[in-house]
């Protein structure tokens, strides 16, 4: 493991003042450590392909919206998950369908590109800047502490990053009658003491429904990333931690090709996709811009 993973922030003190602020540091921080675990959960590699979710919505009837977002670097959003997954995705949207709710898949599958580009996409990592400003009282973080956050939000390195193992799908829910979203507090993606899935700062009404959604999904085989409100996991180490697994994950980090739907595990998944040099420049680039804003 990078000796960075181990380096310390005690020059960096967060800020206790506000209730808000030092329960999203101690989240943060349990969801770093959870993020350690996954980097030595075992992976058996199962070798599924990676199939469309909206080809398979097509043909199954369910009523499924997919996000028309662009990704990171404009590309489009790639909306595949294992074949092994594809029974349980339609379980879960067939459901949601009976209790008058529509899945919204805001992502799916992401390449190493895609992967790497969002933790650096202005409009995410602005976000996660600020809500690490506040976590610090307005000091600026180290790349080591900033790197820290990311990892834990948008997943900078391919063991960790279930997304890029075709195995987790991120969704909003919509009321089927209204097309508007049901409340769980905030909408995808929010960052801030609102994000983690338990978050005692949102309204028993998000908080039910935030209930629901998780036992439809778990009732279909996928599990909740308690620090994300959005974030299900199927097969992976991600599931196999929470769900107090001895087994490997079946689904580990991996290269696709779009022609065949094949997958081939990356080779040295535990490397970063973007190194502390790439954050401190963006950590810079970040301030201008926040700064610019609120000018």
């Amino acid at each position: 493991m990078n000796n960075y993973y181990k380096k310390s922030d005690d020059n960096l003190k967060p800020n206790v003042v506000d209730p808000a602020v030092s329960y999203l540091s101690k989240r943060l921080d349990e969801a770093h450590e959870f993020m350690m675990q996954v980097m030595n959960y075992p992976v058996a590699e199962c070798g599924e392909p990676l199939v469309c979710l909206e080809r398979v919505v097509a043909d199954s009837g369910v009523h499924v919206e997919f996000s028309r977002a662009p990704h990171a670097l404009g590309r489009p959003r790639l909306y595949f998950l294992r074949e092994g997954q594809i029974y349980g995705f339609l379980k879960a949207a067939t459901e949601m369908n009976h209790r008058g709710w529509v899945m919204c898949v805001e992502d799916g599958y992401r390449d190493r590109t895609m992967q790497k580009f969002i933790g650096l996409d202005p409009s995410v990592f602005d976000t996660i800047l600020r809500m690490v400003l506040r976590e610090l009282g307005g000091q600026i973080p180290t790349p080591e502490h900033m790197f820290k956050r990311v990892l834990t939000l948008v997943a900078q390195i391919p063991k960790t990053a279930t997304h890029m193992s075709g195995s987790a799908l991120d969704i909003s829910v919509l009321n089927q009658s209204t097309g508007l979203e049901v409340d769980r507090g905030a909408p995808y993606l929010e960052m801030s003491e609102i994000t983690p899935m338990d978050s005692p700062f949102i309204s028993s009404t998000a908080r039910k429904n935030r209930q629901e959604i998780t036992s439809i999904m778990r009732g279909a085989g996928f599990v909740e990333y308690p620090y994300e409100f959005w974030h299900y996991s199927n097969g992976d180490a991600y599931e196999g931690i929470l769900c107090n697994k001895s087994s490997p994950a079946l689904y580990g980090a991996v290269d696709w090709n779009p022609d065949t739907g094949q997958t081939k595990c990356i080779p040295n998944p535990e490397l970063q996709l973007n190194n502390l040099d790439e954050i401190k420049t963006e950590i810079d680039a970040a301030i201008l811009r926040i700064t610019d804003k609120d000018e």
